[in-house]
């Protein structure tokens, strides 16, 4: 009787799964049916076979397959039922999957749903939120590239003006003191030249080639040399330099990068600081590496431009003018400092800011 029941069955069945396989592209509503199908004619064949192998009456087949026939229609509707709310569900998913494709955000459909579906939807909730993230990052580089572009031609336009009326005066004769002119053509030579030069290291850094040859050094060192070279500066200006705080420390950096990071904050700094102020230098051991601080006296930064400080372009609501610069030092500082798996950092404290660069200690410490 079993291997009767079972090759009526399997008969049911393989004729069943050869009905999926040519509707397998159709919708899930009618591989439900077919499913449902297959099993109640399954059933039924196998209940035939037996019956009609034990030899029953007429009258108990008919009831058999009636019994049967009525099982079968109930199931059938039931899957159809089950596959329509099942399509519907997944027809809203497609609607509102559709929408933050097009710039929108995700909201997941109201109503149950099965659990297939529901994990679908927190995927697609996972994935608009990083789609609107990048899309943010991507409107404020934007932004911060069209600033830089229109503050880069504010600032070369402007030397190379003086430059022709110079060059232009000297040509003709007008000049009523030539050397002071061809100094002054070569200061603003020096300006373009830094500023090429700042324009070619922050392209380095954005391209991922920045290359870099590290050596053990001191922090002590590395921080009087980086005095000792703005000390001009800050004298120019009035500024007092103060390095007293700073441990004998060694770090494993590029020396020459890591003293250009030092030298675009003190000029930042110096710069900002009106004249009889100080500008502060620390380095100091602490639990996450070597932190290294230039405070300054620039009176505070806006908490709402805080977070845009170490941004390509960047000068503040006041900077729109040389010396100012084209804001390119704070970003070149963050891209060498992240480059050698640091952090670079910057707060108000009284009466001015804070700008922290923390390195990790030499290996071995």
């Amino acid at each position: 009787m079993a291997l009767y029941a079972f090759l009526g069955a399997a008969a049911a069945g393989l004729a069943g799964a050869g009905v999926l396989w040519l509707i397998r592209r159709r919708s899930l509503t009618a591989s439900l049916a077919v499913v449902a199908a297959v099993a109640v004619c399954a059933m039924l064949a196998g209940t035939l076979v037996v019956a009609w192998a034990m030899f029953l009456s007429s009258h108990d087949l008919y009831v058999v397959t009636t019994v049967v026939a009525m099982a079968a229609v109930v199931s059938l509707a039931t899957a159809l039922l089950l596959g329509r709310w099942v399509v519907a569900r997944s027809r809203a998913l497609t609607l509102a999957a559709r929408s933050f494709g097009e710039g929108g955000d995700f909201a997941a459909p109201a109503g149950p749903a099965t659990a297939e579906l529901s994990a679908l939807s927190r995927e697609l909730a996972a994935t608009s939120r990083k789609l609107a993230e990048s899309r943010d990052r991507e409107r404020a580089l934007e932004t911060s590239r069209r600033e830089l572009v229109a503050w880069i031609s504010h600032d070369l336009r402007t030397p190379l003006a003086g430059l022709r009326a110079m060059s232009e005066a000297l040509e003709d004769g007008v000049a009523a003191d030539p050397d002071r002119y061809l100094r002054q053509m070569r200061t603003e030579v020096e300006r373009l030249n830094a500023m090429v030069g700042d324009l070619f290291e922050l392209s380095r850094i954005h391209a991922g080639a920045l290359a870099l040859s590290p050596s053990r050094v001191s922090v002590y060192d590395l921080v009087g040399d980086a005095l000792a070279g703005a000390d001009p500066l800050a004298r120019e200006h009035g500024v007092r330099l103060v390095g007293d705080r700073v441990d004998q420390v060694p770090i494993e950096v590029d020396g020459k990068e890591m003293s250009r990071v030092l030298g675009n904050l003190l000029v930042n700094a110096i710069r900002r600081t009106p004249a009889d102020g100080t500008v502060a230098v620390t380095a100091e051991r602490s639990d996450t590496g070597v932190v290294l601080s230039v405070t300054d006296g620039c009176g505070g930064i806006p908490e709402e431009d805080l977070p845009r400080v170490f941004d390509t372009g960047w000068r503040g609501t006041h900077a729109r003018t040389p010396p100012a610069g084209a804001g390119l030092g704070l970003a070149i500082v963050r891209g060498i400092v992240e480059a050698h798996s640091g952090r670079a950092a910057v707060h108000n404290v009284p009466g001015g800011c804070r700008f922290e660069v923390t390195l990790p200690m030499a290996a071995g410490l």
